[in-house]
């Protein structure tokens, strides 16, 4: 017998899913915002990792379309410069540099992050760091 009928769609995987409930279960205001921003730099990351990582046009629009977002965002300065450090290393090929700007800004979210969040960060800078 077969574990799904034939006709069944393939379980659908979401990446950072710890970090997307977190930003849906703070209230409206600046941690939400740095929760999001912390989202939206862990999906620039991811996009630079794995088995298939996106090529580099691609990640050079969505680094400008995300350059954009955050324009939107009410940020401190701080976590402001974090993020855009970010997206300006995820539109580049230096994994080590991508690597320290993500660590920055998960340094300015550190309070805000469960168990869940910090293990799928730990697992991400992981696959960012040179082997």
């Amino acid at each position: 017998m077969l574990a799904q009928p034939p006709y069944a769609l393939a379980a659908v995987s979401f990446r950072f899913r710890a970090l997307a409930a977190l930003a849906g279960r703070l209230p409206l205001g600046g941690e939400r915002e740095l929760a999001m921003a912390l989202f939206v730099g862990a999906r620039l990351a991811g996009a630079c990792a794995g088995a298939t990582p996106i090529p580099a046009p691609a990640r050079a629009a969505r680094a400008s379309g995300a350059r954009f977002w955050i324009g939107a965002l009410t940020l401190p300065s701080s976590a402001r410069t974090a993020i855009t450090q970010l997206v300006d290393a995820s539109a580049g090929e230096d994994r080590g540099v991508l690597a320290a700007a993500f660590e920055r800004l998960v340094g300015l979210a550190t309070p805000l992050l469960d168990p869940p969040c910090r293990a799928e960060i730990r697992q991400l800078l992981a696959s960012l760091r040179p082997a």
